[in-house]
């Protein structure tokens, strides 16, 4: 059995028999006005974090939604997208999809703004998508790419590429390790089906996603999410595991390098009224600016003594000046 076969028991059983301390359930889910969770719904929430960033979900943009789980997500992306087929939500788990189903139609018995019809739930995996060449604006999944093996992971994030409109965004919730997990972890399928082994670091992390071709990557959220205590996973040390929401923009990558935001910003303190770096950035006295991480390492270097560059707050929405 794969390791892709053995995840794919593992959340048939979760469908059949929803588990809220299974994997990484999140009880909290997104509140949104107006929007009624059904119960069976939110205990099927598997997921590491959201990927619904409402900053991006203007316009009511087409959303291609990859591991539909109990639908929760699906159901959010369809309060901002009300029409239907807006949200397409692929699942290769039989059962999952029944659920999913299931849970949309309560849904719809629980908001009255809310149809069925808003979300098309078909067969499908993150490798073949059933969609076509740049035909939606936004593509999700959590806690799904880190299942992946590297290679496989690489697949899917160039069919992400294929279906994404230029400029589209691909939202992410994954875990991510604090350093390489051991391989002894690796191969246990089954934590890597529960989303405790997979994981890659971070710098390998965005380094895949930027090496698929995506120019611009922001960071949303990064957050403790599981610990890998030496006790029971055989580790020599604990091992950390974070939260790690972000949006990837399909768009060309610089002639410099990608754009990576981690919530750096860049602070002119000279004499003068701002600062022009002649390269697009224009920094007013003492007001921080939002900069990519590239961005940064540029000005600490070219201007050190009139520039402060503050740390990653591992949070950015766009409010910066790159």
């Amino acid at each position: 059995m794969t390791y892709l076969e053995a995840a794919a028991e593992f959340y048939r059983a979760a469908a059949v028999t929803p588990d809220v301390g299974l994997c990484c359930v999140q009880g909290n889910a997104m509140q949104l006005p107006g929007l009624t969770i059904p119960d069976r719904m939110a205990q099927m929430n598997y997921g590491c974090g959201t990927t619904v960033q409402p900053t991006e979900l203007t316009g009511e943009p087409t959303v291609l939604y990859v591991g539909v789980g109990g639908g929760l997500e699906a159901l959010q992306f369809a309060y901002f997208s009300r029409r239907p087929g807006a949200v397409i939500a692929v699942e290769p788990v039989a059962e999952m999809r029944a659920a999913a189903i299931a849970n949309l139609q309560e849904a719809a018995t629980l908001n009255a703004w809310f149809d069925p019809s808003f979300v098309q739930v078909v067969a499908g995996d993150a490798f073949a998508l059933p969609t076509g060449d740049r035909s939606v604006d936004v593509m999700a999944q959590n806690c799904l790419f880190n299942i992946f093996e590297p290679a496989d992971l690489d697949r899917a994030l160039a069919e992400a590429r294929r279906v994404l409109k230029d400029g589209g965004r691909l939202m992410m919730s994954d875990p991510i390790a604090g350093r390489p997990i051991p391989e002894h972890l690796r191969q246990d399928d089954r934590l890597r089906a529960m989303c405790l082994s997979g994981a890659l670091t971070y710098e390998a992390y965005v380094g895949r996603i930027t090496a698929a071709g995506f120019g611009q990557v922001e960071i949303r959220a990064r957050r403790p999410y599981r610990l890998l205590d030496r006790a029971t996973y055989q580790l020599d040390q604990d091992l950390l595991l974070d939260s790690l929401d972000s949006v990837a923009f399909n768009l060309p990558i610089p002639s410099d390098g990608p754009c990576i935001f981690t919530g750096k910003t860049a602070i002119y303190t000279g004499p003068e009224e701002s600062y022009d770096d002649h390269k697009g950035h224009l920094l007013g006295r003492g007001i921080p600016s939002g900069v990519c991480d590239k961005t940064a390492a540029a000005l600490a270097q070219t201007n050190p003594e009139q520039i402060i560059i503050t740390p990653a707050t591992w949070h950015y929405r766009g409010d910066g000046c790159c």
